[in-house]
C-alpha cells in the first residue's frame, strides 16, 4: 500500500476520530458503573455501524461489570485478525467531578478519562479502518476482522478471554492489542510480552491472651508474621526478572489483646512462566510452624498466565520494525511489567500490544497548578503515523 495515499486518507478522517473520541470521553464508564459501559457500548457500537461491523455483546460472569462488546465483519470462515481494546477507566464519576477531569485540548494534548486508555485506543482501530476501506477495500473486505472490547480490563477478568475465544475457535492470525503506545528517544514502544502474575495471601495464626495479665501466655501473630516477610521480599530477584511485592498486612483488634491472627497479601511477577511457578513454590515452602509455636499458612489466591513473547511475536514484530523504518520511524520491541488482555489472549496466535496512539499519565486523574500533577492524556498527533504504521504491517498478515 502506499503511505502517502495512507495518510491522506488518515488526515482527512482525523477530525471526525477526535470527535467520536470525544463523545466517548464524556461518557463515565468507570468498571463497575455497568450503565455507564452500557451506554459506551451503545456509542462504539453507532461508532462501528458504517463501516459494516455486526455487533453481538456477551454478559460477564461478574454481576458487578457490563457486557463485553464483539464487532466483526468478513468472511468468518477465515482465521481472525483480533483488534483488542476495552470499554471502561478507572475513574468513577465522582473522582471525575471532584478534580474537574474531563475533555480538555490543551496545546499539544488532550485530556481526559480514557483519552489514552482505552478510548484512544478503540479510535484508532476506527481511523485504521475507515483508511483501510477507502486505500484498499480488497484487504478490507476480505479480511475477517473481530474487535473485541472488555467492558472490565481494568481488572483483569478472565470470563472476557473465554468469550473471545469462543469467537476464534480456530485461534487467531494475529491478536493485536491497543493500550497505549509511548514514544521516547529510542522510538515507538511495541510491547512483545508482558510479565504474568500470581497473588498470595499469608495468615499467621498465634494465641489470644490478655495483653496485661498474661501476656507471657500469648503468641503475637502480628511479630511472628512481621518476622517472615523481610524473608518473603527477599524472593525478589532482578537477574530473573522476578518481582515480590507484599502489598498490605493487617491483625489484631484491641490493644489490650496479644493478637491470635494476622494476614499479609502479596503479589510475584516475571516474564518466565518458570520462574514464576518456582518462586511460588519458594514461598510456599515457608509455611509451617514458627520458633514461637504461631502456624504459618500461605496460599495462592490468583494467577494471570505471562505472555513471554516468543519466535511468533518475534515475527510478527518484524513487520511493524520493517515498516517503521520505511517511515522514517523506529520500532522498539519492549517487554512490560503490567498487566493487559494480551496476557489472556495470547494463545490464540501471535500477539503485539501498545499499538495504541501515544499518551501519558494512564490512570491519573488529577490537575494541580503548578504542573507537578497531570492526568491523563493523548497526543492527538500520533494517530495519523501509528495508524500508517499499523496498516503498512497488517497488509502483510
Amino acid at each position: 500500500m502506499d503511505s502517502n495515499l495512507l495518510k491522506q486518507s488518515a488526515e482527512k478522517y482525523l477530525p471526525e476520530a477526535l470527535d467520536w473520541l470525544r463523545r466517548m470521553v464524556e461518557i463515565n464508564s468507570f468498571t463497575t458503573n455497568v450503565e455507564g459501559v452500557a451506554s459506551l457500548a451503545v456509542l462504539t457500537v453507532d461508532c462501528f455501524k458504517d463501516l459494516g461491523f455486526t455487533a453481538t455483546l456477551a454478559a460477564s460472569t461478574h454481576p458487578q461489570h457490563g457486557d463485553h462488546l464483539f464487532l466483526s465483519r468478513g468472511p468468518a470462515d477465515q482465521q481472525p485478525i483480533v483488534l483488542v481494546t476495552h470499554l471502561d477507566t478507572v475513574f468513577p464519576a465522582e473522582e471525575e467531578l471532584r478534580n474537574n477531569f474531563r475533555w480538555l485540548v490543551e496545546g499539544y494534548r488532550i485530556y481526559g478519562p480514557g483519552t489514552v486508555d482505552n478510548k484512544g485506543g478503540t479510535i484508532m482501530i476506527w481511523l485504521m479502518m475507515q483508511v483501510l476501506r477507502e486505500v484498499n477495500p480488497a484487504i478490507f473486505e476480505k479480511t475477517h476482522w473481530v474487535i473485541a472490547a472488555n467492558s472490565a480490563e481494568e481488572v483483569i477478568g478472565s470470563d472476557f478471554a473465554e468469550c473471545t475465544h469462543d469467537r476464534c475457535p480456530d485461534g487467531a492470525r494475529a491478536v493485536l492489542v491497543f493500550e497505549g503506545g509511548p514514544l521516547d528517544e529510542t522510538g515507538w514502544h511495541v510491547v512483545t510480552s508482558r510479565k504474568g502474575r500470581a497473588e498470595y495471601r499469608i495468615t499467621c495464626t498465634g494465641r489470644a491472651a490478655h495483653a496485661g495479665s498474661n501476656h507471657a501466655l500469648g503468641i503475637n501473630s502480628v511479630v511472628e508474621l512481621s518476622k517472615l516477610l523481610p524473608r518473603v521480599a527477599a524472593l525478589t530477584d532482578p537477574a530473573r526478572d522476578l518481582t515480590v511485592n507484599v502489598a498490605n498486612i493487617h491483625g489484631g483488634t484491641v490493644l489490650n489483646r496479644v493478637p491470635h491472627e494476622a494476614a499479609a497479601e502479596l503479589e510475584m511477577r516475571a516474564f518466565d512462566p518458570a520462574v514464576l511457578l518456582s518462586a511460588g513454590q519458594a514461598l510456599e515452602a515457608l509455611a509451617g510452624q514458627t520458633e514461637a509455636g504461631a502456624e504459618i499458612k500461605i496460599e495462592c489466591v490468583g494467577r494471570t498466565r505471562a505472555w513471554p513473547g516468543g519466535p511468533e511475536t518475534d515475527l510478527l514484530f518484524q513487520h511493524w520494525q520493517k515498516h517503521a523504518a520505511l517511515l522514517g520511524m523506529r520500532a522498539v520491541p519492549m517487554r512490560r511489567g503490567g498487566l493487559s488482555d494480551a496476557n489472556y489472549l495470547c494463545g490464540l496466535g501471535p500477539t503485539l500490544d501498545a499499538l495504541g496512539p501515544v499518551g501519558g499519565n494512564a490512570h491519573c486523574s488529577e490537575h494541580s497548578a503548578d504542573g507537578s500533577k497531570l492526568p491523563e492524556y493523548v497526543e492527538p498527533a500520533s494517530f495519523v503515523p501509528k495508524a500508517v504504521l499499523n496498516l503498512l504491517a497488517i497488509s502483510e498478515l
